[in-house]
């Protein structure tokens, strides 16, 4: 730990030439985040300046040199690009990486070196010193606007700025571009790209601080510029819209009219207080500490708006859609990364973003009456299609279930016919009861069937609330199918044909990436994907010891997952992966057979060895806020297993104190008696001053506002051990 606390230290403070405008608060929670974390190993993090949920992520942006440059940034790199204004967080795709500015020292230059003791990053603050040539470059941001300042050193003669178009992250192909200079100080341009999103449309504004000339441009992608005075900063506002040039002029003129950047810092920094500040805690582990705020930033990366200051955006169906004039605004987003969000982080939101709920449940209902199914992984107005299952479902269905939908009804109709489509292997479903192997040639039919099965329990319990009693019915034997998948010899999950029986040869650790009954996961991992049902599925193994010991191996078990397995499984306990979603809920299942020390044991051990202040601190991807929202939770001590409407199981709290602001002034406290590394095990526990003996709390009773108290101590005890008290 200590040679992670020295590297902060050193890239928190490597520069000496900062004015105090850029120092952060000292008693914020912004102060104890390290954007820093997650940008080495498999992390894939962004890096850079941005705001809570902001569309703008502006940051600097590396050659592609491969998956752990998703972000467009890697540590372990030292070459740039230069710095765009959008970029991903955490994914396993790339994309994005557009409107890449970048000083530079001659007309050919394309890129620059830099080094990471140049560097400086915190919420809302990027820069990093270049030297070829002599700049220092400063970012700032706010939602739909990035701020550059140039400082240019005494040994720059004629500075230069190169706009590429055609350069960024690398991942997408330009399919359309356009610049125009409309003053000394002002440029616009759009552009059009094909990727992960298959059409993205983005047009920008750029504003100077002073007039620049046009030196040389090369076709309509790559443009040189020329500011007129090298003694004064150059200071630059890039706006961006996904309708239009005058409506990125639009944001700019509302959210950043003025040029003053340490106030536009201090803005920024205070909109990241004001969201952490949700959340209060205390410990005296400083390394908890910045490890739990740096994941609370994370979490805050997306979903990120997707809509003009008035409400105007560009639809599923590359139709522009106007905000009616008689409503009250409303926020759409993007970034929709489900498959791995529906497990915690969006869970978490319910508890500390009640307020953002409303605006995503509407999001996922226009996008529906756009393209025709609720997302599965949404990017910049497109749907990718990417994974598997119908993940918005779950969301969607919590939503309703915690009462943050109005219109039930219509949510509820957006779910079924998601659900009732024949395409993305439904149809199958409708005909066999499940995903036969050899009737599905992409195959993963395994994960399929699985994540298909908890999305429809959603369904089912939304119909209930309803009264849709033929609706309950049909969704809740559909969650079921699971069972059908169970092979009770082998005691796995695995892929069933058309004729009854099960695929030959089986290999349960064994993987080969999209080639096989799994997705990114093997028969282990897959064999307890049903958070919807665990008692369901405890009772397939014919009793709880059986399943006791099954459970038990899934953290022993040791084997070569082999060459062409998937680079996500990672962060492995036996063949428990933690680096990778299907995983994530597994460890809380000791909770529904009352054995919640054996969760305490690993769930602490997680914390411990799979989490760090430092750039390789990620076991696997952040997918897009999954694995911090994870860590968050489980430093509580709460964790939601079952997806839709599900309630919160106890684990082992790693925090003296927190303090969660739950919306309507209410505030819910979680204080941990006794607690250390060595007092891991709850030994009791009272709510609102009264003995509660329950392993497992309702999201009601978290958002009433109250007071959690764990009393902890170093042995096993009974709590949560009858089967009265189990979730």
């Amino acid at each position: 730990m200590k040679r992670s606390i020295l590297l902060w230290l050193l890239l928190a403070c490597c520069s000496t030439t900062f004015a105090q405008e850029n120092t952060p608060s000292a008693t914020k929670p912004v102060s104890y985040v390290n954007p820093f974390i997650g940008t080495g190993g498999h992390g894939h993090v962004f890096l850079g300046a941005n705001v809570p949920f902001g569309f703008v992520q502006l940051g600097p942006t590396e050659p592609k040199r491969g998956w752990d440059w998703c972000s467009g940034y890697h540590y372990s790199d030292n070459e740039l690009m230069g710095f765009s204004h959008t970029h991903l967080s955490g994914t396993g795709c790339g994309d994005l990486g557009d409107v890449t500015f970048l000083p530079v020292a001659n007309l050919s230059q394309r890129s620059t070196i830099f080094s990471h003791t140049d560097e400086q990053a915190r919420p809302g603050y990027y820069s990093v010193q270049l030297h070829d040539p002599d700049v220092r470059v400063e970012l700032t941001a706010t939602q739909r606007v990035g701020m550059h300042r140039y400082t240019f050193g005494a040994t720059v003669q004629e500075p230069l700025l190169m706009l590429n178009q055609l350069t960024g992250i690398g991942w997408d192909q330009l399919t359309g571009s356009w610049m125009k200079q409309e003053s000394p100080t002002r440029l616009s341009g759009f552009r059009r790209s094909h990727g992960w999103a298959n059409d993205q449309h983005l047009y920008f504004v750029a504003e100077f601080s002073q007039p620049v000339s046009i030196k040389q441009q090369l076709g309509d992608s790559i443009l040189f510029l020329a500011p007129t005075n090298t003694e004064q900063p150059l200071i630059m506002k890039v706006a961006f819209s996904s309708v239009s040039t005058e409506n990125a002029l639009m944001n700019m003129q509302a959210e950043l009219p003025g040029w003053n950047f340490g106030e536009t810092v201090r803005q920024a920094e205070a909109a990241w207080n004001q969201e952490m500040e949700r959340i209060n805690i205390e410990t005296t582990d400083e390394d908890i500490k910045r490890i739990f705020y740096t994941a609370f930033y994370h979490t805050m990366t997306a979903p990120s708006v997707y809509c003009d200051v008035n409400g105007d955006y560009r639809g599923s169906d590359n139709k522009v859609y106007r905000a009616p004039q008689n409503e009250p605004f409303t926020t759409n987003y993007t970034t929709l990364s489900l498959w791995d969000t529906y497990r915690a982080l969006h869970p978490l939101m319910t508890l500390i973003h009640p307020d953002k709920q409303a605006d995503i449940a509407k999001t996922f209902i226009r996008i529906f009456n756009e393209q025709g199914k609720l997302p599965i992984w949404h990017l910049m107005g497109n749907e990718t299609n990417c994974m598997v299952g119908s993940p918005a479902i779950p969301v969607l269905a919590d939503l309703v279930l915690k009462g943050f939908v109005e219109d039930r009804e219509q949510a509820f109709q957006a779910m079924k016919q998601s659900a009732l489509l024949d395409e993305r292997s439904l149809g199958l479903i409708k005909e066999y009861g499940f995903i036969p192997y050899d009737k599905e040639p992409s195959n993963e039919t395994v994960a399929k069937s699985l994540e298909y099965a908890l999305a429809f329990s959603g369904i089912a319990k939304v119909a209930q609330q309803l009264g849709h009693k033929d609706d309950y019915r049909y969704f809740h034997e559909r969650s079921q199918l699971y069972r059908r998948l169970f092979d009770p010899q082998a005691r796995f999950m695995r892929a069933l044909g058309t004729d009854g029986k099960f695929r030959e040869p089986f290999e349960p650790i064994r993987v080969i990436h999209r080639a096989d009954d799994y997705t990114e996961g093997n028969a282990w991992q897959y064999t307890f994907l049903v958070p919807h049902d665990p008692h369901g599925l405890v009772s397939l193994f014919g009793n709880e010891a059986k399943f006791v010991e099954k459970l038990d191996s899934l953290f022993i078990v040791e084997g070569e997952l082999g060459d062409e397995a998937s680079p996500d499984i990672s962060g492995l306990i036996g063949q428990y992966a933690h680096g990778n979603e299907p995983s994530h809920h597994i460890i809380y299942m000791y909770n529904y057979i009352g054995q919640p020390w054996k969760a305490a044991q690993r769930l602490r051990e997680v914390m411990h060895t799979m989490y760090f202040d430092d750039p390789n601190g990620l076991s696997g991807n952040e997918d897009v806020g999954q694995m911090s929202a994870w860590y968050m939770l489980s430093a509580l001590g709460l964790y939601q297993v079952e997806p839709s409407g599900g309630k919160f199981v106890f684990g082992s709290p790693i925090l003296d104190s927190a303090t969660l602001s739950v919306g309507n002034g209410k505030k819910f406290t979680i204080k941990t008696i006794n607690n250390s590394p060595q007092n891991i095990y709850i030994q009791s526990v009272s709510l609102n001053g009264k003995p509660y003996t329950r392993s497992y709390i309702h999201f009601a009773d978290i958002a009433a506002g109250g007071e959690l108290i764990f009393h902890m101590g170093d042995l096993p005890s009974k709590f949560g051990f009858a089967k009265k008290d189990r979730p």
